[in-house]
């Protein structure tokens, strides 16, 4: 049976040494691209990693934060040999699952492969490659976050067509060109998205009619009801905006509003952050009721399995009919306070 001391003839014990790297200006032109795709890479790997760990443990993180820190490790570790480094999504699981809430499970995590790398290095040969190709499989499947398929194929043709070519590239080339490929069909995906919602139409005296529905100029907001409301495209670089209304969740009224007659788009990164944000109002023990929403998104949110977090009957056509159903949820909401 094959090991790793008969294949690679061990791994290294004890520290590593410090290196300074020879400059050469003509490898410049061939490592730039990989280089800049190995960067993307660990960069979307690594907020990945933070937005699963956020959605386990109802914490949130910075991304500058943890993009700096990432980027300064980098520099430093291939001084001592070592190779780029990542957050890793099935680690971080891991670590979540086992009741890990702080940093200071990092830390034991690299002490850990510290004592490894000194006292148990030379046993580490011994070990069968067929193991070591077993726990990769595992680990794969777990990363794969599979139940996500089943929406991801709701969505349009060409979200899913990205999502399609990636995965075959990823799997039938290389990683380095499927994420360039992903990255620049991604990039074609959100300039369509955001053509698509201008539009040219006269103004009619049927136009200026349906629109009274939707202003709030002669409307009344009682005191149990906020409105907040989304302009622009709200596609997967807008979609951390919620978190402006979740951080004032203890202070709002029991119903609140969220107008999306001027949210001329949405992705699917978008209307995940949605239904997560439905979820966290309601988890607050407040109502909460959608309006207005133009074509595009009204289309993709009937696609997906949207109207579990929120509820069919609390997505409303305008504001006047929201404000018309934000009695009846007051009433619900009350209720369900009084009976706790």
């Amino acid at each position: 049976m094959e090991t790793i001391g008969t294949r690679f003839g061990g791994i290294p014990s004890g520290l590593p040494t410090l290196r300074i790297p020879q400059f050469h200006v003509d490898m410049i032109r061939p490592l730039f691209a990989p280089a800049m795709t190995v960067a993307m890479l660990g960069a979307i790997e690594s907020l990945m990693s933070a937005v699963v760990s956020d959605r386990m443990s109802g914490d949130k993180h910075n991304p500058n934060v943890e993009l700096v820190a990432q980027g300064v490790a980098n520099i430093f570790s291939p001084l001592f040999g070592g190779l780029p480094a990542t957050g890793a999504i099935a680690r971080t699981a891991t670590n979540i699952r086992s009741g890990a809430r702080t940093p200071v499970a990092g830390m034991i995590h690299a002490l850990t492969l510290l004592a490894i790398l000194l006292f148990a290095a030379p046993l580490a040969r011994f070990i069968p490659l067929s193991v070591l190709s077993a726990i990769l499989f595992v680990v794969a499947y777990n990363m794969g976050e599979w139940r996500e398929i089943p929406e991801l194929l709701k969505l349009t043709a060409l979200e899913i067509g990205t999502w399609l070519i990636t995965f075959a590239l990823t799997v039938f080339a290389d990683l380095t060109v499927a994420v360039e490929a992903g990255m620049i069909l991604a990039a074609l995906v959100f300039i369509r998205k955001v053509t698509a919602t201008t539009k040219v139409s006269r103004v009619t005296p049927e136009y200026i009619e349906h629109g009274r529905v939707h202003s709030l100029q002669d409307k009344v907001i009682p005191p149990y009801v906020t409105v907040f409301r989304i302009h622009g495209p709200f596609l997967f670089g807008a979609a951390d905006k919620l978190d402006q209304i979740t951080h004032q969740l203890p202070n709002l009224p029991p119903v609140i509003i969220l107008r999306l007659r001027n949210m001329t788009a949405i992705d699917a990164t978008g209307l995940q952050a949605l239904e997560n944000f439905a979820d966290q109002v309601h988890n607050s023990g407040r109502g909460l009721i959608l309006c207005g929403a133009p074509e595009q998104p009204t289309r993709l949110m009937r696609q997906a399995e949207f109207e579990e977090h929120v509820g069919h009957e609390n997505i409303c056509k305008n504001v006047a009919e929201a404000l018309a159903r934000a009695g009846e949820v007051y009433k619900e909401v009350s209720s369900v306070h009084v009976e706790v």
